[in-house]
């Protein structure tokens, strides 16, 4: 049921910014074997990952996807984009937010800059949500790149945006190895990562592979059906290379430990599994919807952040550690003023 994935949380520990320096968040280590819980820092995570292992990581990148703009009355409009699509008739049109919906009708115009305007085409079935004709004069990217601000989820309150912060932002809300831009949030349990952190690993002889999920909103929407087998997943594309694909492959034969860097390249990994019977090359959609008692077929181990109360991905941790485990870590991580959510700290589940 959802209410057994309730906690409370003070707000104060809803981290509004990110440590000082990526490494130095602190990190809660979970033995399942054991029961036992270690506080560390995420530095020490080389002394958790030996060369019988091999890391996975998702280099999705974040796009500057949150625009603000104004209908031809003057009214101002933010527009979130979620994801491209592909329509009947060819057209690449994107689903989006947008706030606040009640004033859009379709067709009406909400023009960003001189480069780029938005057309809605239809509302489509979630609250606020809707099919969009982007029109640009230029590379889009370049203009979102120009004109957009990063998607911060709501949780992180930002009043006052200097152009210091959004730069700021720009950079740390993104993991030193992004590089397929799509994601409209980051897989956040990266952002601990330094490229020094990654070039001691590879030095102790950890192999390192790649997947891309493309991040969408529906990784965090909140479950709001009590019985949790009623709460469908949003749809979010992955895609994992043939080199990635062989190196897993290999790792598992040779009986080597998985470690997913974050819940969203668990579910890549266990949709392709589930889907194909082992890793192979490919691009497709998951909706895989992970929660206890799910049997784990690629994943051995797992790096996340702290995740929200009653959400999708708090279940899925729970499904690998067990949720008495887990909501015993949680409750000690308050108690011991670690900082939750994005920006926040994070686990080691070994």
């Amino acid at each position: 049921m959802l209410s057994d994935f309730d906690y409370e949380l003070p707000e104060s520990q809803i981290a509004q910014m990110p440590a000082d320096k990526r490494e130095n968040s602190k990190m809660m280590v979970l033995n399942r074997e054991k029961l036992s819980i270690e506080h560390k820092h995420f530095f020490d995570i080389i002394d958790y990952i030996d060369s019988n292992s091999i890391l996975v990581l998702n280099n999705t990148k974040v796009i500057p996807a949150r625009l603000y703009g104004v209908k031809d009355t003057g009214a101002k409009i933010e527009v979130l984009l979620l994801e491209a699509q592909q329509t009947q008739d060819n057209k690449t049109c994107w689903s989006c937010l947008i706030k606040p919906s009640k004033r859009i009708k379709p067709d009406t115009i909400i023009t960003i800059c001189d480069e780029l305007q938005i057309k809605p085409i239809k509302k489509l079935e979630d609250d606020g949500e809707w099919l969009v004709e982007i029109i640009h004069n230029g590379n889009l990217f370049d203009i979102l790149h120009k004109v957009g601000n990063i998607p911060l989820p709501p949780y992180i309150e930002r009043k006052l945006q200097s152009e210091e912060l959004k730069q700021f932002d720009k950079n740390r809300y993104q993991t030193v190895y992004a590089q397929d831009e799509g994601s409209v949030a980051a897989p956040t349990a990266g952002l601990h990562f330094t490229k020094e952190i990654l070039k001691k690993l590879e030095d102790k002889g950890v192999e390192i592979a790649y997947v891309t999920l493309n991040v969408g909103l529906g990784t965090f929407r909140p479950v709001k059906c009590e019985n949790i087998l009623e709460h469908k997943m949003h749809s979010e594309t992955f895609e994992i290379t043939e080199d990635t694909a062989n190196k897993i492959n290999k790792a598992k034969a040779q009986g080597k430990k998985l470690i997913a860097v974050g819940t969203t390249t668990v579910r890549t990994l266990e949709t392709a599994y589930k889907k194909y019977g082992c890793i192979k090359a490919c691009h497709d959609n998951s909706e895989l919807f992970i929660y206890p008692p799910y049997e784990f077929k690629v994943v051995d181990n797992l790096i996340t952040n702290f995740h929200l109360p009653k959400s999708t991905l708090l279940m899925l941790v729970s499904a690998l550690a067990g949720k008495d485990f887990i909501f015993r870590a949680y409750d000690e991580a308050i108690k011991n003023n670690y900082r939750f959510f994005s920006y926040g700290d994070c686990m080691y589940i070994s």
